[in-house]
Parts: C-alpha cells; structure tokens; sequence
C-alpha cells in the first residue's frame, strides 16, 4: 500500500498516548481534548494507513496486530519531530520538577517515564521520591521547589489538588509467608515514621487488641517490599506499590482491614512542555476513583 500523505502527526500521537494509558479517557486527559476528538484523530490515522490499530470495547482497549507493529515506528516518528523542533528552536530546554511520594511512585516509575516520553527532545524531567509527609505543605506558588507534586493522603479532601486515584491499602506478604499462630505477634516492615501508611496499619492493629512488632524499616518503599518477598515480614501497601509476587493476607491472617487513601496531584501553573507532561503523568496514575 502507497500512502499519498504525510501522516498527522496529532493522530499518531493520539494512538501512543491511548496504548500507553490503556484508554480513551486518559489520553484525551493528556492530551487535553475530548474523548470524541481522540476517537476522530484514531479513525483518520487508521483510514490514511488503510488497516485497524485499535479495537475498543467498553472496559478494554486492545492494541491489534498491525497496531503493535506500528507502534515502534510511532514512537520514532514522535521522537524525530520533538528532536527537529528543538533543534530549529535552538532553546534551552524547559524543565518539570516533581516530587512523588514513595507510597505512589511504585517500581515503574521509570519505565512510567521513558513510555510517556518524559525524556524526548525540549524537556528535563527533575522527579524527587519523597515521603508523602515532605509534600502535604506544597501549594500553587511551588514550596520546596517543585513545580508539582503526587501524594497519598487519607484526606479525602485534596486540599486544594485533583485527587487522581482511590485505593484502599492492603496487607501484603510474600507467598510462602506462614499466617500467625493465634496470639503470636505480627512481624511488620514499614517506612520510618512519621509515614501517612505506617501510621495507618499501626491505629488499626492497636484499635483490634493485635499485638506487633516492627522487624524492618526501610529507607524506601523498593526496600520494603523488598524485605516482604523474602519473608521478613507484612506490611501495609497500596496495591499498585506492592512488590510483584507479593499477595494481599489480610483476610486469611484475620487483620483488620485499613483506610482507603487517595493519590492527589497538587501543581502551580505550567505551560508548554512541562504542562503536556505533567498531564500525561496525572492520567497516567488516574484511576477509576479519581475526580
């Protein structure tokens, strides 16, 4: 098949950004347009290449088999077009300071990164891993330096941020790790104090009469999940931080069950770049309880 044009650019980018968030909606959130536009940019792109890159269902967005092999090639032809703008531009390149806190980041946040092209031509990405406590006092004119910041918090409230997600925290072991004996102490592993999720799993141990003790304190949540898959101990996670091969015990250990928490997106006003990127990260961590 010959194409006649030049693709469009936005609807190859409409195709990357749906495949790396897994839905309509998130992209159209990135991208900062509508569900309908999304739809329309697919269905130009899937015309002018003369075959299906996508198909949708009401819960599932799957990427078909000529889909996945352009992929690549869009990826490369994003990549390009950032490179020959910057290059053209000849300016210095815009930056995003980011703090996010160890209980949101999770383990691929890296590859979070590299897939949203966070790291492309035209932008500095600067992400701090912080504890959620070290972020609650930013606000729109940018404390402690950053231009925006994800946290977890109990607050249902935001204060004053978009609350991205809602996840209620669970208890988290690794496979092998033997349920306690009938008034045997609970092993935990957890951040050190003050944290907004150790304080949540040590108030509801206490509140059900269990006795504890605290065998592993980690300077991250990587390190914490790290001592649970090697048996060391339980700890309270968010699920989407959990280590992968770790299951959730609470119900078979007869543990209380902990608070729901939400993950809530505070920034001070951006534009250009650093404004596109933070939008696809926010839709990236957006769930189904997100407002």
């Amino acid at each position: 098949m010959t194409i006649d044009r030049p693709l469009d650019l936005e609807g190859v980018l409409a195709f990357v950004r749906v495949v790396d968030l897994g839905s309509f909606t998130r992209a159209a959130e990135a991208l900062a347009t509508s569900q309908a536009a999304i739809s329309l940019r697919l269905k130009r792109l899937e015309d002018r290449l003369g075959t299906r890159l996508l198909d949708r269902t009401p819960r599932h967005v799957d990427v078909t088999r000529q889909g996945a092999l352009f992929l690549p090639a869009a990826r490369r032809l994003l990549e390009a077009h950032d490179s020959a703008v910057a290059d053209v531009a000849g300016a210095v390149p815009a930056r995003l300071s980011l703090g996010i806190s160890d209980h949101v980041a999770g383990p691929d946040l890296p590859a979070l990164l590299r897939r949203l092209g966070l790291d492309r031509a035209g932008l500095i990405t600067e992400v701090r891993i912080v504890p959620s406590r070290d972020l609650a006092a930013f606000g729109s004119s940018g404390e402690g330096g950053f231009d925006a910041v994800i946290l977890r918090t109990e607050d249902e409230s935001g204060h004053g941020g978009t609350i991205l997600a809602e996840e209620r925290l669970g208890w988290f072991a690794a496979p092998d790790f033997p349920a306690p004996e009938p008034g045997e102490t609970l092993r935990l592993a957890g951040l050190a104090g003050p944290c907004t999720v150790r304080g949540a799993a040590v108030r509801v141990l206490d509140a059900a009469g269990l006795a504890w003790t605290e065998v592993f304190v980690g300077g991250g949540v990587l390190a914490v999940g790290a001592a649970v898959m090697a048996g060391l101990a339980v700890a309270a996670l968010a699920p989407s931080t959990a280590p992968s091969g770790a299951v959730e015990v609470g119900g078979r250990f007869g543990l209380p069950d902990l608070p729901r928490t939400f993950v809530v997106l505070r920034a001070r006003r951006l534009a250009g770049r650093p404004a596109e990127a933070l939008r696809a990260l926010a839709a990236a961590y957006r769930g189904p309880g997100g407002r």
